[in-house]
């Protein structure tokens, strides 16, 4: 089916037909398509647009990312179908790893995942063959890998369990994610928390970084002054506020 540009839901369409065509290809699981329209339903809520909260976490992350010593970026079935060429340059820019990580793991779709950054421009890539273990974790989403995971002070881990991210908390590392449901553990356990759709935050962010390693001396000082500031407790009880007063109060809203 071609879905006309003139149709109300043609990039939600589009996003689903690409997760579709993921799945067949092996990069996502069928339990990913699940995930994805649980947090499409949170999007509705945005309005389907980057709200001014999730702008200002994409500034502190943009930020904290730059000055990481190991900044690491994970991947999953999902990210790899929705964004790869989104990641690969992201990941270059940073000339930090993208590590495959899966809770629902075969060697096959490790491989598929890995191969597809490679294709995308990807200039490192682990994860395939994991050397380590996340501790408190009993899946296979704690294994890790010593050159990404495991020596990263600051991981950026999009649409991520939250077992994970807490055991990623307890063992120190700064943890910035991108998720659309403000409400689940990751996002409540999360250093930065990124309210927004993948495909949409993952461009501005890698903006934010571009811009900010081009800025001088002092516009450092001044983005470092901006992520002193932050606080995610308060930046995800105002996007509540704005779900809930701008979108659930106005029931006529498409």
């Amino acid at each position: 089916m071609t879905v006309p540009r003139s149709h109300p839901r043609y990039l939600s369409l589009m996003t689903r037909d690409k997760l579709v065509e993921g799945f067949l290809k092996g990069l996502a699981a069928p339990q990913g398509l699940i995930a994805h329209g649980r947090g499409e339903a949170f999007d509705y809520l945005l309005g389907e647009e980057t709200c001014p909260e999730a702008r200002e976490a994409i500034a502190a992350a943009a930020y904290r990312l730059l000055t990481a010593q190991s900044p690491v970026v994970s991947v999953n079935g999902n990210v790899a179908t929705l964004c790869p060429e989104e990641i690969s340059q992201l990941c270059n820019l940073l000339s930090c790893p993208a590590e495959v990580n899966l809770f629902h793991r075969s060697e096959e779709r490790v491989r598929l995942i890995a191969a597809e950054l490679r294709k995308s421009g990807c200039e490192r890539v682990t994860g395939e063959h994991p050397d380590s273990m996340i501790p408190g974790l009993d899946h296979s989403r704690a294994l890790a890998s010593g050159d990404g995971m495991m020596g990263a002070d600051v991981a950026l881990v999009p649409l991520e369990d939250g077992d994970r991210c807490e055991a990623l908390k307890a063992m120190g590392k700064f943890v910035i994610t991108i998720d659309l449901n403000p409400l689940s553990r990751t996002a409540r356990k999360a250093d930065i928390s990124i309210i927004d759709n993948i495909t949409r935050a993952l461009p501005e962010l890698r903006e934010g970084i571009a811009l900010l390693k081009g800025l001088g001396e002092e516009g450092l000082k001044e983005a470092e002054e901006a992520f002193e500031d932050y606080d995610n407790e308060r930046v995800l009880a105002q996007l509540l506020d704005r779900m809930t007063r701008k979108y659930l109060s106005n029931p006529t809203q498409d």
